[in-house]
């Protein structure tokens, strides 16, 4: 559900007001039922049933279920950030995540959280990526934008600036090309994708003259992964890339830190830009904006980004089992088959 003093339940109602949405996937809402419907209320949206469960196995196709996660009173305070929206989109995550753990469920959508509010001894992480890839007890994810066309992956995700050339090494950026293409071919049905890889200073260092981390680093790593028979190129200065819509002629793109690749995406993609961790054992996106608590209970949050943000999952899921298909029998054709994704 995300923040409840935030455009979480907003953006859900509103999604799924639309009943064409209720055609290819069952959506199954973790949050009070309460705070569900005081937004329900106060945005207008009295047409819009949900269908409270038990649990997700109770869910009912072509109907918004919700599995009510508290009897308890939460008061709703749009725009305030919080402890205790912060503690119920923390319950809301660990229910949803246990529930897809369980495979009662088989994706899981994440409206936004607070990223202050919502730290906890329970939750000492710097957000729902990392928190993900611990319960998956793994820490090789990657964040991924996808959206108009676009796929933009970041080397390092959620870190100060200045500790970003520390970070950086032959070994994770090699790591973080392999996670990419796997991606690229497991997620999105991509035999052999083509990688732009970003440069880390400015003009990609200009020949060592503005930083030699792309002539320690970068280059290098390039060279090892196109070794193995790999396609990346690079590196390139992000400014006149994305300026001149060089990242048109490749499948993805990796950026060495946060907002170098999320700045460029959400300039094209903001309305319908998905964010999406690859690397993951089970399919987790994300709409690309936060709680925006300024406009929070307003009805002026688009609805855009989520929604694309289910489509993805609902995509991305198909692809992977497609895939599990092929990989297992490859002689055999894709099943034409489809599955609905909960």
């Amino acid at each position: 559900m995300g923040d409840c003093n935030g455009v979480g339940p907003e953006v859900i109602l509103k999604t799924f007001a639309d009943q064409r949405m209720l055609a290819f996937c069952t959506p199954i809402i973790y949050g009070s039922t309460r705070v569900m419907n005081f937004h329900r209320k106060a945005l207008g949206m009295g047409d819009v049933v949900l269908n409270e469960v038990q649990s997700a196995d109770e869910a009912v196709n072509r109907k918004v279920n919700i599995v009510n996660i508290t009897d308890d009173e939460i008061r709703v305070s749009f725009g305030e950030a919080n402890e205790t929206s912060g503690s119920l989109a923390l319950k809301s995550l660990v229910a949803a995540t246990e529930d897809l753990a369980s495979n009662k469920c088989d994706v899981l959508v994440t409206a936004p959280i607070n990223k202050k509010n919502v730290q906890s001894k329970e939750f000492p992480f710097p957000g729902q990526t990392e928190y993900l890839a611990h319960y998956s007890n793994t820490d090789k994810v990657l964040m991924l934008m996808i959206g108009e066309g676009l796929r933009v992956a970041v080397a390092t995700g959620h870190l100060p600036l200045k500790d970003v050339a520390g970070k950086l090494s032959k070994d994770l950026i090699l790591q973080k090309l392999d996670l990419l293409q796997q991606s690229m071919i497991r997620d999105f049905g991509i035999v052999k994708p083509r990688i732009a890889v970003l440069g880390l200073n400015p003009h990609a260092g200009d020949d060592g003259l503005l930083g030699d981390e792309e002539q320690r680093i970068i280059e290098p790593a390039i060279a090892a992964f196109q070794s193995q028979g790999n396609y990346a190129y690079g590196p390139y200065g992000s400014d006149g890339f994305f300026g001149t819509g060089q990242h048109k002629h490749f499948d993805a793109v990796l950026a060495m830190y946060h907002d170098q690749g999320l700045a460029p995406f959400k300039a094209l993609a903001f309305e319908s830009g998905v964010n999406f961790t690859a690397g993951l054992p089970i399919v987790r996106t994300s709409p690309d904006h936060g709680p925006a608590m300024d406009i929070a209970g307003k009805n002026e949050a688009s609805s855009n980004s989520f929604r694309a943000a289910v489509y993805a999952a609902c995509d991305i899921y198909n692809w992977r089992r497609e895939y599990r298909e092929m990989t297992a029998n490859p002689l055999e054709a894709r099943s034409t088959n489809e599955k609905k994704a909960r």
